[in-house]
C-alpha cells in the first residue's frame, strides 16, 4: 500500500468551500487538491494501492482530516474543481470526534485530528518525511530498472482487491516545513536538492515504486 499525509497548515477544515478561490479564500486547498489527485489517479483510472489523507488545519474549529481511499472510490474524475466539490461536502458537515472516521461516500472518509493521528494510524507501515535537505530516498547505488518492477501491485476485482508489496507513507507539508517534534517520529527522505511542490513530489514517489527503484528505508 502507499499512503500520503499532506499537511494544510491554512486549508479550511469547516464551511462553505470557495471554489473560485482556493488558492486565496480556502487556505491554499488548490495545493492540497494537486497533491490529492497525484496521489490517487493515472491517465486513464484510479490507482487502487494508494490512499491520501488531507489534514486541514486552518480552521474555523478543530483540525480535520479527509481520507480518500483509491480502491474504495467512485465518481472521482481528474478535474481540479470536481475534485474540490468533493471536498466541499465534507467540510459542510460536523467534524467527527478524533480518531473516529467517519464514511461519507464510497471511498471517502471523514475524522477530527492531525498529523499524530495519521501516524499512528500507520503504525504498521514504514513512514518516510520528505525534506529536500535529507538524504536520498533511493540507495546510492540505485539504477533505472529496465523493465518495470513495482513495490505494490493491485489485483481482484472492485470491491474484492488485494494489495500485495511494501506498506509505505510518504508525509509532506505545504510550504511551511514539518514541526520538529513530527520529523523525530520520521525517516526524513529526500527527492533531490530542490523543493518540489506537492503534486511533483507526489508523482516522483509514485515514478519510484512503479518502477521498483531500490529505495533506502533503514
Amino acid at each position: 500500500m502507499r499512503r500520503f499525509a499532506v499537511i494544510g497548515h491554512r486549508a479550511m477544515s469547516q464551511g462553505k468551500l470557495p471554489l473560485n478561490d482556493m488558492a486565496g479564500g480556502a487556505g491554499r486547498m488548490d495545493v492540497l487538491v494537486r497533491a490529492l489527485m497525484s496521489g490517487l489517479l493515472t491517465s486513464h483510472g484510479l490507482r487502487h494501492d494508494s490512499e491520501v489523507v488531507l489534514h486541514l488545519m486552518g480552521g474555523p474549529g478543530p483540525p480535520r482530516r479527509i481520507k480518500f481511499v483509491g480502491a474504495e472510490l467512485r465518481g472521482v474524475h481528474a478535474e481540479e474543481r470536481a475534485v474540490a466539490g468533493q471536498i466541499g461536502k465534507v467540510l459542510n458537515l460536523p467534524t467527527p470526534a478524533r480518531g473516529h472516521w467517519v464514511e461519507r461516500s464510497h471511498g471517502i472518509y471523514d475524522s477530527g485530528g492531525d498529523i499524530t493521528h495519521t501516524l499512528s494510524d500507520w503504525s504498521e507501515s514504514v513512514i518516510i518525511g520528505l525534506d529536500a535537505d535529507a538524504p536520498r530516498l533511493w540507495s546510492g547505488d540505485a539504477m533505472l530498472p529496465s523493465t518495470s518492477k513495482p513495490h505494490s501491485i493491485t489485483t481482484g476485482e472492485r470491491g474484492e482487491f488485494q494489495v500485495q508489496g511494501l506498506d509505505i507513507a510518504f508525509v509532506l507539508s505545504d510550504d511551511k516545513p514539518l514541526p520538529d517534534e513530527t520529523k523525530q517520529g520520521l525517516l526524513m527522505r529526500s527527492l533531490g536538492d530542490a523543493w518540489l511542490q506537492g503534486h511533483m513530489a507526489v508523482g516522483v514517489c509514485h515514478f519510484l515504486m512503479d518502477e521498483g527503484v531500490e529505495l533506502r528505508l533503514s
